[in-house]
């Protein structure tokens, strides 16, 4: 079985602060922003290594890198940097601009923001990676908002749930991969399992957004024209995100296409070309350099013992199959809400989840897909999570303002817990492994 050690409670201390910390200030001041996220950030990192004098400060900094340096990270902020390059090239060329009158010309009004939230579940499910999605669509997402009566923190939200759908289903995704392969199951099987749970949260979010913007309207006073040809960047980054393209190439054919065509229509030089990729890539240095130091403090309060805590807290609780299956949904949460990052939360809290089943007959297939829901149910949630921060950065606001509006990750809980609860879906025992 796999074994934990005891643990340290007040290895936690650093994540408990940056959480009161943000929201401390945003209350104080009646403004969410006046907390800058890479201060609050900074300030744990510092408080996080001045802890645990058992280790010499070089060790703590050298774990700290560590965490920094995991592979996951460096490819969200290789995404996040190419995600810029590209939204800057093709807001510069106009193809941002043509790809929001585009849909506000063929999308009926009252479901731009539905429509919004189907193309993000394709386009995440295809791609496999949420954080490529939110980076890819979330400009569009803001146009529709600015062109609209719909709050930007709505519109930003319909983006991640959408995002965290595909995500969550995703063959392709990494947080599937992790889920199927600590919890030694078929990836088809977790998939069969996994849609019957949260496909009524999707037709509940779908439904919810059509009431919440059913009586929106446009501001008919402003030119809604738009050039098929600008479009085309945003067409073949949907279209190589529906085929399964890796969200790197996809990325960078994207940032090359906006390039050329602006260049052919004259929206810009050589010079100003590579200056939109420039600034595109500055812009997103702020959001890159918050996942580096959330992943070096995920290492440190790793490191001291924090993760192990609350993983032994959440399996001393176990007592029966239903509350094994509530054991593991913790545990992933537990783990999701201290690293934001749910493939990381999958993989720390698989093996033990693993054990878990396989004492109480858990079926595979359910604590694979109890493993993925609950870590993308707070992924979405989380307003330090790299998805919302992406989103938010976008729009320019405050990621807490996304909570409220996280309609589809809230009903992916709920959907996950009803699953337990009422221990559906039914499984057949022949293909149980």
């Amino acid at each position: 079985m796999e074994k934990i050690k005891k643990g340290n409670a007040w290895a936690l201390l650093p994540l408990l602060l940056f959480v009161l910390l943000f929201l401390g200030v945003g209350i104080v001041s009646g403004d969410f922003t006046t907390m800058p996220l890479n201060v609050a950030i900074t300030i744990t990192v510092i408080v996080a290594l001045l802890m645990n004098r058992k280790e010499s400060f070089a060790k703590k900094v050298e774990v700290f890198t560590k965490g920094a340096g995991h592979s996951n990270i460096i490819l969200m902020m290789l995404i996040f940097i190419l995600a810029g390059a590209f939204s800057t090239t093709a807001e510069k060329m106009g193809g941002v601009t043509s790809t929001v009158n585009l849909g506000l010309s063929l999308i009926p009004q009252n479901l731009i923001i539905v429509g919004l939230f189907v193309i993000c579940m394709f386009v995440s499910i295809s791609m496999g990676t949420s954080v490529g999605t939110v980076a890819a669509i979330a400009p569009v997402g803001f146009g529709f908002a600015q062109a609209t009566d719909v709050p930007a923190a709505l519109a930003m939200a319909t983006v991640v749930g959408g995002a965290m759908f595909g995500d969550n289903l995703s063959m392709i995704s990494d947080t599937t991969i992790a889920a199927v392969r600590t919890q030694r199951t078929k990836m088809s099987d977790k998939f069969r399992v996994n849609f019957k749970i949260v496909l009524p949260g999707a037709i509940l979010t779908i439904i919810i957004l059509f009431l919440l913007t059913n009586g929106i309207s446009i501001d008919h006073a402003k030119n809604y024209d738009y050039n098929l040809f600008k479009v085309i960047p945003y067409l073949l980054v949907l279209i190589l995100a529906l085929i399964g393209v890796n969200v790197i190439i996809v990325l960078i054919g994207g940032t090359a296409l906006a390039g050329v065509i602006g260049l052919i229509d004259g929206s810009f030089g050589w010079k100003g070309l590579l200056s939109a990729v420039s600034k595109g890539i500055i812009g997103m240095e702020d959001i890159a350099m918050i996942a580096l130091l959330i992943g070096g403090l995920v290492g440190i309060i790793q490191h001291n013992g924090g993760i192990d805590w609350l993983l032994q807290f959440v399996r001393s609780k176990v007592k029966s199959k239903r509350g094994a299956e509530l054991g593991i949904a913790s545990l992933v949460s537990a783990a999701d809400i201290s690293t934001a990052n749910n493939t990381i939360s999958i993989i720390m809290a698989g093996p033990l989840a693993k054990n878990i089943a396989d004492e109480y007959d858990v079926d595979p297939r359910k604590s694979a897909s109890i493993l993925d829901i609950f870590g993308g149910c707070f992924q979405g949630l989380l307003p330090y999570s790299p998805q919302v921060i992406s989103a938010a950065g976008v729009a320019g606001i405050s990621p807490f303002l996304l909570v409220p509006y996280s309609i589809y990750p809230i009903l992916l809980g709920v959907c996950g817990l009803v699953a337990i609860i009422l221990r559906v879906p039914r499984l057949d025992h022949k293909s149980k492994k």
